[in-house]
C-alpha cells in the first residue's frame, strides 16, 4: 500500500506473554466471536489513536467525495470486472466457500491501507474492498488499520461502513473465524507476522490473503541467496509448500500502481502437517 504504511511492524518485542484483546467497535457491541488474539511473543499492546486530530465537516466532505468518485471509477474499470469475475470463477469460489465452511460471513481485515486522503492508490485499494463487500453477501465486517490514519480518514472510513482498529496488531491477528486479510503492497514483515500468528493447521485453513505474491518473494530470496532475508521471510517461504496462489493479471491504467504484483493466497495444510510446519521453521 502507500509507502507510509511501512511503519507497520517496525517495533518488535522479544518478551513473551499471552494477551487477548477485545477491540472496541464504533456504534456496535463487541462480540466474543470477533475477539482478535495477539500471540504470546507480543507482550505489550500498542494502543493507537490518530496523530492528526485536525478535522472538520468541509475536510471530511471533500474526502468522502473523493472516495465516492474513486469507487465509481473503479467499479467501471476492466480491472474490477476481471477481478470480481475471478472471484466468481467456480474453481476460485469453491476455495472461498471452503474457508467459509459453516459460517455465513467472512470478516475482512485491511492492514497498511496508507493515507486515503493524500494518495490515489490507497483510495483504489479501499474502493476494491468496499466493492467486494457490496458484490458478495458472504463478506462481513471490514476492519482497517494503518498507524498514519488521520481523524478525518477515520471518520470517513466509519461512514463507508468500516471500523478502524484501536490497537496496532502489527499483523498478528489470530483468526478465530474465517478471515480475509486484504494487504496489497504491505511489507514482507507484516505477511510473516500474520502467518506466524496463524501457524497451525486449523488457523491456516481459516485465512485467505490478498496481497503481494509469495512466489515472487521466494524467487527473490533464491536469487539474492541472503540468509538474513530468508529468516525474515521464513513463514512466507515455509507456507509455500501447501499454499495455492492465483495472480491478478488484468489491470487498467489507474489500477496498476495500486495492485500490480498482487495475488490471492489459499492455504491447505494436511492433517499431519503440523510437525512438518514447525520443523520447517
Amino acid at each position: 500500500m502507500a509507502a507510509s504504511a511501512k511503519t507497520l511492524g517496525s517495533e518488535k518485542n522479544s518478551s513473551t506473554g499471552d494477551w487477548t484483546i477485545v477491540l472496541p467497535r464504533r456504534g456496535k457491541k463487541s462480540r466474543a466471536s470477533h475477539k482478535p488474539v495477539i500471540p504470546e511473543r507480543q507482550k505489550e499492546v500498542q494502543l493507537w489513536a490518530p496523530v492528526d486530530l485536525e478535522t472538520g465537516p468541509q475536510r471530511e466532505s471533500k474526502l468522502m467525495q473523493k472516495m465516492q468518485n474513486c469507487i465509481q471509477k473503479l467499479a467501471n474499470s476492466e480491472f474490477c470486472h476481471s477481478l470480481l469475475n475471478q472471484m466468481q470463477n467456480p474453481d476460485t469460489l469453491n476455495r472461498f466457500l471452503k474457508v467459509l465452511g459453516s459460517e455465513t460471513k467472512m470478516q475482512m481485515v485491511i492492514y497498511g491501507i496508507g493515507s486515503i486522503e493524500s494518495f490515489e492508490p490507497p483510495r483504489l485499494q479501499l474502493s476494491l474492498a468496499i466493492l467486494m463487500k457490496r458484490k458478495f453477501d458472504w463478506i462481513g465486517e471490514i476492519e482497517v488499520f494503518d498507524p498514519i490514519i488521520s481523524l478525518t480518514e477515520s471518520k470517513v472510513l466509519a461512514s463507508l461502513g468500516c471500523s478502524v482498529l484501536s490497537v496496532n496488531e502489527e499483523g498478528r491477528r489470530q483468526a478465530l473465524k474465517p478471515t480475509l486479510f486484504f494487504m496489497p503492497h504491505c511489507e514482507a514483515e507484516l505477511y510473516d507476522n500474520l502467518l506466524e500468528a496463524n501457524w497451525g493447521v486449523d488457523q491456516l485453513n481459516r485465512i485467505i490473503v490478498f496481497g503481494n505474491s509469495f512466489g515472487e518473494y521466494e524467487q527473490h530470496v533464491s536469487l539474492c541467496k541472503s540468509s538474513d532475508m530468508a529468516r525474515a521471510r521464513k513463514h512466507i517461504l515455509a507456507v509455500r509448500s501447501f499454499a495455492e496462489e492465483f495472480k491478478v493479471t488484468t489491470f487498467s491504467d489507474d489500477s496498476f500502481r495500486a495492485f500490480n504484483g498482487s495475488s490471492w493466497h489459499f492455504f491447505s495444510p494436511g492433517i499431519g502437517a503440523q510437525l512438518n510446519m514447525i520443523n520447517d521453521i
